[in-house]
């Protein structure tokens, strides 16, 4: 095995820098559901068996005890090009569980590129820690002397618990990194656009119409991408319902869209037309699908699936699932006027696009007989597939299956 410059061991598939090099133990408070779940798998396997297990290119580790950063890049693919994520600055109490939300989220980021038609790759960070505490300035320094160790093969912006003003330090150790206040800036704006055109789509398909007017939802989560999302359905004439752990947030929008608040335990339950998960994944579960009193889900939270047999339940309660990875795309779009140098103009076209990309993907699920998730994860995996065959034998079936795919959905 190959050393690195720090005198240590790397084994296949996975590289540790650092000193996060131990299994520490499952810290027994976590927030959220996803993470708990994260936490059974972690109680039960070690590590290295979560990376052997996960099918990524690459996962790196990263410590530096000078200024109290951790840190994870998990590179799931990068047959279309560089890996492309997002940087979640989250206090998880176990470096399994971040393990594993990095794990989740690069996946879901190369499905995510790879159904919107751009030319890159899946990746996350993730820093371990309270993003309240300690020198940002240190921390993001670091992490983007982390980035640039990959030598290009992972690009990042901010994500959860990290802003613009962060990636901007993050731009003084490396060019590898997009979401800056002077380019394309933040991108809930446009993540929420996207939710938006999905939810047109998803109302398109379901009830005859392209229209919100009157339709009510459930927004969960008021945070920046969840805000716009109640300002584009306030605008279209739909009457909203939110929560969110912080208060204030909730008030914001309930103030300024006549949104009605309810406590966050008592969102799921709520009876409107659609729901809106816009917090963190994993809400969709076998705890709160039986409250469900939606036709349409449809949201902007990554991995809002708890588990793949999540999305077959509720397709056998008749609720359109809307796959997230298709519908929260806009943010990823939006960084192309930095990555690919797109002008406003074209990344907005691409952006309104989710809705047709969102109604040919609903067509096709209903026509193969599958939960649009199925059909979302399949296409996804046969053009980042599809591409890889392209590159070694130019003309393989995988690859002419792949860009017929694509044409269904574009």
């Amino acid at each position: 095995m190959r050393g690195n410059e720090r005198g240590q061991a790397q084994l296949p598939d996975l590289e540790v820098w650092g000193v996060v090099t131990e299994v520490v133990r499952v810290a027994p408070k976590v927030v959220g559901v996803e993470l708990k779940f994260s936490m059974r798998i972690a109680s039960t396997k070690s590590i290295c068996e979560i990376y052997a297990e996960s099918e990524h290119e690459k996962v790196v580790l990263w410590s530096d005890p000078t200024c109290g950063y951790r840190g994870i890049i998990a590179i799931h693919s990068t047959a279309l090009g560089p890996a492309v994520g997002g940087t979640r600055f989250w206090d998880y109490g176990c470096d399994k569980v971040a393990s594993l939300d990095a794990l989740r989220l690069s996946r879901g980021m190369s499905y995510k590129n790879a159904l919107a038609g751009l030319p890159f790759g899946g990746g996350k960070a993730v820093i371990i820690g309270n993003s309240r505490t300690g020198s940002r300035e240190e921390i993001f320094r670091a992490h983007g002397k982390f980035v640039e160790s990959l030598g290009g093969a992972f690009i990042t912006a901010e994500d959860v618990g990290t802003t613009p003003a962060d990636m901007v330090l993050v731009r003084q150790e490396t060019r590898h990194v997009a979401g800056l206040p002077d380019k394309s800036g933040d991108p809930s704006p446009m993540t929420a656009l996207g939710v938006f055109q999905a939810m047109l789509a998803c109302a398109k398909y379901r009830w005859g119409s392209a229209t919100l007017n009157g339709i009510k939802v459930a927004i969960q989560g008021c945070g920046n991408t969840g805000y716009h999302l109640a300002r584009e359905l306030y605008n279209a004439g739909a009457e909203l319902i939110v929560c969110d752990v912080n208060e204030e947030r909730a008030r914001r929008v309930a103030n300024e869209f006549e949104a009605r608040t309810v406590p966050p335990q008592e969102i799921f339950g709520v009876d409107v037309d659609v729901f809106a998960p816009c917090a963190l994944g994993g809400v969709i579960n076998d705890i709160t699908i039986p409250q469900l009193k939606v036709e349409i889900i449809v949201g902007s939270a990554n991995n809002q699936l708890l588990e793949d047999s999540h999305g077959a339940a509720l397709a056998e309660l008749n609720i359109l699932y809307a796959p997230d990875c298709v519908a929260n795309s806009g943010g990823v779009i939006n960084g192309c006027r930095e990555l690919l140098g797109w002008e406003q103009s074209e990344t907005m076209q691409r952006i309104v696009g989710i809705y047709d990309r969102m109604l040919a993907l609903l067509n096709l699920a209903e026509d193969q007989g599958l939960p649009p998730h199925k059909t979302a994860d399949r296409l996804a995996r046969e053009l980042i597939a599809g591409k890889a065959n392209k590159q070694m034998d130019g003309h393989g079936a995988v690859a002419q299956l792949s860009r017929r795919a694509l044409r269904s959905v574009y």
